[in-house]
């Protein structure tokens, strides 16, 4: 929107008008989302003058984005933003992947081979969906987290949930949660890499790749080179990665195990990776691609 205005302002045209379409998954609160709106509106218009709130108008959209949710070519800009590392469900054929809760090193070839497959059939449906929904020359623009190798068991990958199922185990160790449990929970989830994003793009066939790049960041986020302020503590800093996997992990550990573990869980999740961050400083691996929808040439 910022920089609309300011293009906007710089070849003295009109303001356009702008419909926003949020989308998440119906059971997500939006009503929390549209209270925020009042006060977006007020600053944006105390910024760039009453007329700029004016011109946008913003809508909830439940639904997955592995259906369709828009009518044909009725969108200019697609964004989406740390989702589609989110499979559409957990792989099949994985019930051999015991002790584990995604992808390990430990994990049976076929694991891997399964978790590749469902990545690419929804990230080729994802595409084919957009495809039909944005106008053509319309623009998309993902980020979401990866893999720094093509090499599925790197750290940068499975180390975090490795430790997650590290902790499982020892609360199945104390009798707090049944073994059996453990090996029948895998999450829906997959870190590509690079070169496996860009093939799935080239094969389905509806957009061209404007830019494909890929950033680091400490799993700590705010273990960074420009905080001046931070100091490492081991104990802080386990936290603060738990608290950050607990906020997505934690529903469907919730409906797995129920919730009467989650403190003990994370609490000793919260050690080992304090633990960890001791010795290796483990980053997360981010995608960020900008397409743009292809010409339809009649044949």
């Amino acid at each position: 929107m910022d920089v609309v205005y300011e293009l906007c302002q710089q070849q003295n045209c009109k303001l356009p008008e702008l419909q926003v379409f949020l989308n998440d998954l119906p059971g997500n609160d939006f009503n929390t989302v549209f209270k925020s709106l009042p006060f977006f509106h007020d600053k944006f218009g105390k910024e760039k003058g009453d007329l700029y709130g004016q011109h946008c108008f913003i809508t909830g959209v439940p639904g997955s984005f592995y259906h369709r949710l828009f009518p044909s070519k009725s969108l200019h800009f697609f964004h989406s933003s740390y989702s589609l590392h989110w499979l559409s469900k957990v792989p099949e054929g994985i019930s051999n992947n015991k002790g584990n809760i995604y992808m390990a090193k430990a994990s049976p070839p076929n694991v891997f081979k399964a978790y590749l497959e469902q990545f690419q059939k929804d990230f080729s449906l994802f595409l084919r969906l957009r495809s039909e929904e944005i106008i053509q020359g319309g623009r998309v623009v993902l980020t979401f987290l990866g893999r720094s190798i093509d090499d599925p068991r790197s750290k940068d990958c499975c180390l975090r949930w490795e430790l997650l199922a590290k902790s499982l185990l020892d609360l199945a160790a104390k009798g707090l949660v049944v073994e059996a449990d453990i090996d029948t929970f895998n999450l829906p989830y997959y870190n590509p890499y690079e070169g496996e994003v860009r093939k799935i793009i080239e094969m389905e066939g509806s957009f061209d790749i404007d830019k494909l790049e890929t950033f680091a960041i400490n799993w700590d986020a705010n273990d960074d080179i420009s905080n001046k302020d931070f100091v490492f503590e081991k104990d802080q800093c386990g936290r603060n990665v738990a608290n950050i996997v607990r906020a997505v992990a934690e529903p469907m550990l919730v409906s797995h195990f129920g919730d009467d573990i989650m403190d003990e869980l994370f609490k000793r999740y919260a050690e080992y990776v304090g633990e960890h961050l001791c010795v290796e400083k483990t980053k997360h691996i981010n995608i960020v691609l900008t397409m743009t929808k292809k010409e339809y040439i009649p044949v």
